[in-house]
């Protein structure tokens, strides 16, 4: 979700995921669902601690602060492991003001998922930042024209519908929480259909380490507005929640070496149980019938869409004639 679930990301895999996944899989990869499973679910393990530590800092140390702790020690992490290897090539790109552009658009979802982390339940949080891939569709059908189809309108629709229970804005208008869940679910959505453009020129290292330099170059103007000495063990929070975030990352991405994304995206979505289950025992937030209703409906139809486009990019892609010259 690079919401803070992933920063990638941090969402589900698109469907332009599965099918290179795929691809590769056809090319000759071996497989191993099982451990991707496993490897998924401790992904999603570790970026429902993330979320759940970003929470219980900013109820004692500014927005601004946990930000950029987090995405400085999310940078760190992943420039020690790439800089070894790629040095500072990984910088090179021909499309850096589209990479600054992504970073600010990120920088201001994540400020808000982190606002709403502050001001309402951790798994309502979570469940309406699961519609991003409602949104990225919608962007998709409006920005690429890309067809809307009967099957896919009714599953936006039906989509929304959950969004709204799970928001439920009753007689008078939408919680201030869930206002600023939704405007980062949008951005989002957004960011995502920007990235697949970008993915045809940028490899996804060069992609990884210019959105987390950007994040952590905006965040820090964030300091202005307040700033706490943490104390030594809420300081180990603090980069913690960054290098949790990172190492989840790299579990997610692991999973979709390992096994086919349609295989282990389902698994993706425990994240929600987790949010639920941290929420009950270290808040005592218990969940509503709406919540529970309305995230199911969000889970059930962002998984039918992925799959739904999956499906049909593979059918594209076996329906495409060879190219002239080859065996």
């Amino acid at each position: 979700m690079d919401d803070l679930t992933g920063d990638k990301q941090a969402d589900v895999p698109s469907a332009s995921v599965a099918g290179h996944s795929n691809l590769k899989h056809r090319m000759g990869r071996t497989e191993d669902v099982p451990r991707g499973i496993i490897l998924m679910v401790v992904a999603t393990v570790l970026f429902a601690a993330a979320s759940a530590a970003s929470k219980w800092l900013v109820g004692v140390y500014p927005v601004g602060e946990v930000l950029f702790l987090r995405s400085l020690s999310s940078l760190v992490a992943c420039a020690a492991v790439m800089l070894p290897v790629t040095g500072l090539s990984v910088f090179a790109t021909r499309r850096p003001r589209d990479h600054l552009a992504r970073g600010l658009s990120q920088s201001i979802s994540q400020l808000c998922l982190i606002v709403a982390f502050s001001l309402m339940p951790l798994a309502g949080a979570i469940a309406i930042n699961f519609s991003s891939p409602l949104f990225a569709a919608l962007v998709s059908i409006i920005w690429l024209r890309e067809p809307a189809g009967y099957v896919r309108g009714s599953a936006l629709l039906i989509g929304f519908l959950g969004v709204l229970i799970v928001t439920n804005p009753g007689a008078n208008s939408l919680t201030l929480g869930a206002l600023f869940a939704l405007i980062n679910a949008i951005m989002y959505g957004t960011v995502t259909v920007a990235v697949r453009g970008m993915t045809k020129t940028e490899s996804a290292n060069t992609l990884v380490i210019w959105q987390l330099g950007v994040l952590a170059f905006f965040h820090s103007f964030l300091l202005f507005f307040g700033w706490r000495w943490p104390t030594p063990l809420d300081a180990v929070m603090l980069f913690g929640t960054g290098f949790t975030n990172a190492v989840g990352q790299w579990f997610w991405t692991k999973a979709l070496h390992l096994a086919p994304a349609a295989a282990v995206t389902p698994f993706y979505y425990l994240m929600l149980v987790w949010a639920l289950a941290i929420g009950f025992v270290v808040w005592g937030d218990v969940p509503s019938i709406s919540l529970l209703i309305g995230s199911a409906i969000v889970v059930a139809t962002g998984l039918f869409l992925f799959l739904r486009e999956a499906q049909l990019q593979r059918a594209t892609y076996f329906r495409r004639p060879p190219r002239s010259g080859t065996g």
